[in-house]
């Protein structure tokens, strides 16, 4: 589990090993690692904790561990990832090849190895990837973001052909969460002078990770995160210009709370952030689950 210190990835690997999942975490902060890693081992579990920057080609280390200590891994979940608020003009180029580094090139890497593992070992294994709704329809505010995620979304959706064609023994799952409750808006880098903040219906991380369970022990090409995520992606398809100016008009008001931003060298796009907060500070309707998610 990469991006394992907070949001997704922490209400994930708690609920995981909960359920007896032996688990390698991984992400740049080592002092939040090592207090999940110690809790999960206090209640009972198996957990290794891993620092690792998957932007940094790290994630060799984390297929290493989880070979060393447990012979092996039977689910590889990508989940690590960063945002940047700001119009496409403002973002500088280094920022945004950072944010590449992370969100695209670190599933890239890790892609590589989790398949190399699964076909030299010859059982199945999954591969799941944390995309988001901004991979399928991209947005103002979060154009880096958007365009990393549809990177993201591309090379998982050529990866999962190319190894249905050659029957390999591994399920590629693509997770695509709409908004949700997590941290993300306050480890974003952030060019707008607001605090970036989910405004309207938000999702707890639990049902991400409820998705994600989902997906290890069930071959699935996707699973939509809220309906919200599928129905403007089903949307943008078929009403393009529509879905533009809904966008537009919704879109600027709706990424920030009326409160002042943090400072833009005060998030976690080049350095880790504060660990172990599960939840962020959003000002949206927050849901406690998605009938849509437990549909599929």
């Amino acid at each position: 589990m990469t991006g394992a210190s907070s949001g997704i990835g922490l209400v994930t690997a708690r609920m995981a090993a909960q359920r007896g999942a032996k688990l390698v975490l991984a992400a740049r902060n080592e002092d939040a690692l090592q207090q999940l890693a110690a809790e999960i081992r206090r209640q009972g579990g198996q957990a290794v904790a891993l620092i690792a920057d998957v932007g940094e080609e790290d994630v060799i280390r984390i297929a290493e561990a989880a070979i060393t200590e447990f012979g092996g891994f039977d689910t590889w979940v990508s989940n690590a990832g960063v945002s940047i608020f700001g119009s496409c003009e403002e973002v500088s180029i280094p920022d945004m090849r950072r944010m590449f580094d992370t969100n695209f090139w670190g599933v890239v890497y890790s892609s590589w190895l989790a398949v190399k593992h699964f076909k030299e070992g010859g059982s199945a294994g999954a591969l799941i990837n944390v995309g988001s709704f901004f991979g399928d329809r991209a947005t103002p505010v979060q154009s880096t973001y958007s365009a990393s995620k549809h990177a993201l979304h591309g090379w998982t959706d050529a990866l999962r052909m190319e190894l249905e064609k050659e029957d390999a023994p591994v399920s590629v799952t693509l997770i695509h969460p709409g908004r949700i409750d997590t941290p993300y808006n306050e480890h974003a880098r952030n060019y707008l002078p607001k605090q970036p903040s989910h405004v309207g219906v938000v999702y707890v991380p639990e049902t991400v990770a409820e998705a994600i369970f989902f997906a290890a022990e069930h071959p699935k090409r996707d699973l939509f995160i809220g309906f919200q995520a599928k129905f403007f992606t089903m949307l943008g398809s078929v009403a393009e210009r529509l879905t533009d100016k809904i966008m537009e008009a919704w879109m600027y008001p709706s990424q920030h709370d009326d409160r002042p931003s943090r400072s833009r060298d005060d998030n976690a796009l080049y350095r880790p952030d504060y660990g172990l907060p599960e939840r962020g500070t959003h000002h949206g309707w927050c849901r406690s689950g998605s009938l849509y998610v437990k549909a599929q």
